[in-house]
């Protein structure tokens, strides 16, 4: 027991604890938009539950990590390009993320009723669930094969994945809460799943983009949009203090 807590190992918790953090903000932008259209009272629920089932999902592609590396063995070549298992999965993901975040767009634009299906029933709350699980794998597949590359011990990295599954599900309601409250940022962040989508099916066929390059641009996206509804925020307060 005692061999766990050396530097080492300490250090690689630490790391993986905080990447797996980081890289599961998209995650929680792309639930938070995916559950809106659950039924309003459950959607605290899909979002937890749907969390805590991605944390399994997460684990047990830890456990069986010799398959996931036999992803990248070549199945078959299109156009002088190998595609492998990990291909196919960023692949698909990425343009289902895409289809997604660009048919929430269409609605929202069209002026759907939030929340609601065109024939006004809620989203399945079985189908959203698994959409979480699912996509939650995709997003999951290198920072897996990372955790592997960064720590020695698999305890390690069960244990940095289940801390940061407990930070993503402490803090899943806040930042729907703060994305459904704001329609232009909403919209940001769709837009922000379509580039993820993009950066999965590029990786897929072999194309690096430098992810630096793309979270922060993101990053600054998202801080001008905050300075516009600090802006929106003062003017909508001066107004009502004008008309009182």
């Amino acid at each position: 027991m005692s061999e766990l807590f050396t530097t080492e190992n300490l250090v690689a918790f630490a790391t993986l604890a905080a990447l797996e953090i980081v890289l599961g903000i998209d995650n929680l932008v792309f639930i938070s938009i995916l559950t809106a259209r659950v039924e309003e009272a459950r959607q605290s629920l899909a979002r937890r539950l749907g969390l805590f089932l991605a944390m399994f999902m997460r684990i047990g592609l830890l456990m069986a990590i010799g398959w996931v590396m036999r992803l990248d063995q070549t199945l078959f070549s299109v156009l002088e390009k190998d595609i492998s298992g990990k291909s196919l999965i960023l692949v698909i993901g990425g343009l289902f993320l895409i289809a997604k975040a660009t048919w929430e767009i269409h609605d929202k634009l069209q002026g759907e009723h939030e929340g609601r299906a065109k024939d006004g029933k809620p989203a399945p709350f079985g189908t959203t669930i698994l959409q979480i699980v699912l996509l939650d794998a995709v997003f999951s597949l290198d920072s897996v094969i990372t955790a592997v590359g960064m720590a020695r011990s698999i305890t390690v990295m069960v244990a940095a994945v289940v801390v940061a599954m407990i930070v993503m599900i402490i803090f899943a309601n806040k930042v729907s809460d703060f994305i459904q409250k704001n329609p232009t940022l909403k919209v940001l962040a769709l837009a922000f799943l379509i580039l993820i989508g993009v950066l999965l099916v590029a990786e897929g066929m072999h194309q690096h983009l430098d992810k630096g390059y793309v979270y922060f641009a993101m990053a600054f996206s998202l801080l001008v949009e905050l300075v516009n509804m600090k802006i929106r925020s003062k003017r909508m307060l001066k107004l009502h203090h004008t008309e009182l």
